[in-house]
Formats: C-alpha cells, sequence, structure tokens
C-alpha cells in the first residue's frame, strides 16, 4: 500500500475525530515528524513512517484501558499496512496485556520517538528558550531526575533507543536520537507558536 498525501490528509481527519485533546493531537504530530525525520536518515518509507507516528495513540483519547487494541482493528478497517499495525501493537509492548515487541526497525523507532517526545514537550517548556539552544547532554541530565515528569518512562525510553540502535544495525545511539528529535521539534510551527 502506497502512502499517499490523502491518506495522510484522511488520517488527520480521523485523529482530530477520535481525539479531542490538544496536547494528545499535537503529540501525535511530534511523533510522527520524528518518524519522518529517522525515515529519511535512515533510507526508509517516510510517508508510512509518519502516518505511523500520527496514529500511534488514536484510541487512548477514547479507550485509554484498551489502547491500543481498538486502533488495531481500525487500521485493518482502513487497509493500513501491517507493519504499521505490527509498529502501534509493539509500542505498547507491557501494557494493557501486550506482549509482542518490536520486530522491525520502524516499531522500534516508534517506541523510542513516542516516550522521548512527551519527555523533550516537557523539558521544552522549563526552559525560557524552549526548544533552542537545547541540547542531549541537558536532556540526559534531566532524564536521571526521576522526580521531573515523573510519568514518563525513562525504561521504555531506554528500551526503544536500544531497540532501535538494535535494528539499525548501530545507526542509531542515544545522543544522536536526542538531537535528532531536538532538531526536528526546533522547527516545529506549532511548538515555536507555544513559545
Amino acid at each position: 500500500m502506497e502512502i499517499t498525501k490523502e491518506i495522510i490528509d484522511d488520517a488527520l481527519i480521523k485523529l482530530n475525530n477520535h481525539v479531542k485533546e490538544p496536547y494528545q493531537i499535537l503529540h501525535s504530530k511530534m511523533v510522527a515528524l520524528a518518524m519522518q525525520v529517522w525515515a529519511k536518515e535512515l533510507g526508509e518509507d517516510e510517508s508510512l513512517w509518519y502516518l505511523t507516528g500520527l496514529v500511534h495513540d488514536i484510541d487512548y483519547y477514547e479507550h485509554p484501558e484498551q489502547h491500543p487494541a481498538i486502533s488495531l482493528d481500525w487500521f485493518r478497517e482502513w487497509g493500513y499496512p501491517e507493519d504499521l499495525i505490527h509498529a502501534v501493537e509493539a509500542h505498547a509492548f507491557k501494557y494493557n496485556g501486550f506482549e509482542k515487541e518490536p520486530e522491525n526497525m520502524m516499531a522500534a523507532a516508534l517506541i523510542s520517538c513516542d516516550e522521548l517526545s512527551g519527555f523533550l514537550y516537557a523539558y521544552s517548556l522549563m526552559r525560557p528558550t524552549n526548544f533552542d539552544g537545547m541540547e542531549a547532554k541537558g536532556v540526559k541530565k534531566r532524564l536521571k531526575d526521576l522526580n521531573f515528569a515523573a510519568k514518563i518512562s525513562r525504561d521504555d525510553i531506554n528500551y526503544g533507543v536500544e531497540k532501535f540502535a538494535e535494528f539499525s544495525g548501530g545507526r542509531v545511539d542515544k545522543d544522536k536520537h536526542i538531537s535528532l528529535l531536538i532538531s526536528v521539534f526546533s522547527e516545529m510551527q506549532e511548538l515555536k507558536e507555544l513559545a
């Protein structure tokens, strides 16, 4: 299945229909952009990776206790590719009864981008310059402070980056991953408007 602009536009409409919390929509767009940039960096399908990031939490607002089970059914109804379905299922590894670990690079990338995007957003809010001038060194220091953004799982971030590094054949590491996401978010118009 080729992921066209029409499919992505339709996914954005679906996202807005199912998610009514502005931060969750922003988070989905952040993860989508992070995924797209990594796909470009690694020579993967940018549209597929973007779409995967965009819809990864589409059922969470309405069905948090079942997430992502409901969305997996929707994705099959909508004819989305199996790689996308697997990635969204694997990103819930160890939650709500899901046990499937990532089996490919895109699934690992989704895990590594998801929690870290939330953490970087929280960190940006406490900095006077938001994402401008943010560095991986400062982010790693904040990650060690378990009282800061306490609901964000450091284990999930580390697990995701480790799996992503493994599937990428070492082309990804923690510093590079953090730095790439900072650069993506520092250029994101919706985040600039929050500054």
